[in-house]
């Protein structure tokens, strides 16, 4: 099978790129392990927000007398929220679905690897394996959840952002390791619904990458709604106990011991570069990420690659524009467009932490 072009991935970087290279008049096909969109659609970005919103509803209701809105009695249902949110994934994903079929992307569902200059060997879930082949080659593999050697996820006592989005049962307590992004949003979100959660960072105030006047703020509001912070710590091993688990975490003054039902790693992501023939073709690497100019392009001609698994900022919105800086740059040396991009200023790129503080 011959395209033109082919994306390796389709989050938010992978199918604004197909998109983009078949309005140039490029035939296009998009690979995809698992879901279109990406974590980001399917699991992250997307769905922790509807998550944050019923949250926010929530405590809406039950403060509503300070807006002079009487409700009583008002209640969470936990098993609701979660369906809630997976719903409002399942409809983007949907709505991906029909932006591939309305632009005439082709799309291969299985695991892609590069085999050789333009090929792409994919495996299905079956095991059946196909060779694709495309002039142009645009690596859009993302990121994962990043596990540290001593905590490592499980699925049960210690869990990533996906398993906490999607718990069978609401827990009563929960300990988030790391104050990013992924930790704060979901210990807002926990600490709603009623879980008793206790932040531990390693560094000495939560949301490191935000100014350090809003990472105080913030600390004395998610502490004024009930979280315990502990900063300049790292839980150093948990183990199970009983019906949850036991923590050991070091801190400035000595090694404490928390309990918890389950615990959250919430310690950044890692970019999905391993096992995709990389190595192989002799693409450079660096730091764990494919080494790229303004354009995408890798060493390797015939290469490029956008979104999490390069250098830039892990942003979607960043993909997105990598995305389509890319196929644009194709479209100019293919000589489908006059238009030659520019690349990206990454020195203005705003970027924001979800949280809703009372």
């Amino acid at each position: 099978m011959a395209y033109d072009v082919i994306v390796l991935g389709s989050g938010p970087g992978g199918y604004p790129a197909a998109i983009r290279a078949s309005q140039l008049g490029f035939k296009v096909a998009i690979i995809e392990k698992e879901s279109l969109g990406g974590v980001c659609l399917n699991w992250g970005c997307i769905p922790t927000k509807a998550l944050l919103k019923s949250a926010q509803v929530y405590e809406y209701a039950k403060h509503g007398a300070a807006y002079g809105i009487n409700i009583s009695g008002a209640q969470q249902d936990f098993g609701s929220v979660i369906k809630r949110s997976r719903g409002v994934a399942d409809k983007m994903n949907r709505g991906v679905t029909f932006l591939m079929k309305k632009n005439k992307i082709d799309v291969i569902m299985g695991y892609g690897v590069l085999k050789a200059k333009g090929q792409i060997e994919v495996t299905a879930v079956d095991n059946s394996k196909q060779v694709v082949e495309a002039k142009h080659i645009i690596i859009a593999t993302g990121s994962r959840g990043r596990e540290l050697p001593n905590l490592p996820v499980d699925g049960k006592n210690v869990i990533g952002y996906r398993e906490a989005m999607s718990l069978p049962a609401q827990p009563k307590s929960m300990i988030v390791v790391g104050s990013g992004a992924i930790g704060v949003e979901f210990a807002y979100f926990y600490n709603s619904m009623g879980t008793k959660v206790t932040i531990v960072e390693f560094l000495p105030r939560i949301v490191p990458v935000e100014d350090e006047e809003i990472s105080k703020e913030l600390e004395k509001q998610y502490k004024k709604q009930g979280i315990q912070i502990m900063t300049n710590s790292t839980v150093e091993a948990v183990e199970p106990s009983g019906n949850g688990v036991k923590a050991r975490v070091k801190t400035q003054t000595g090694d404490v011991s928390l309990e918890a039902d389950v615990v959250l790693s919430a310690v950044g992501i890692s970019a999905n570069i391993e096992n995709i023939g990389l190595e192989e073709l002799g693409i450079k690497t660096e730091k764990g990420k494919i080494v790229v100019d303004k354009f995408g392009q890798t060493n390797v001609p015939g290469f490029y690659a956008i979104g999490d698994c390069t250098p830039g900022q892990a942003l979607a919105h960043v993909a997105t524009r990598e995305g389509i800086n890319t196929a644009e740059y194709i479209g100019y040396t293919e000589k489908k467009t006059n238009h030659a991009p520019e690349g990206i200023d990454y020195n203005n790129i705003p970027g924001c932490t979800i949280a809703r503080p009372k």
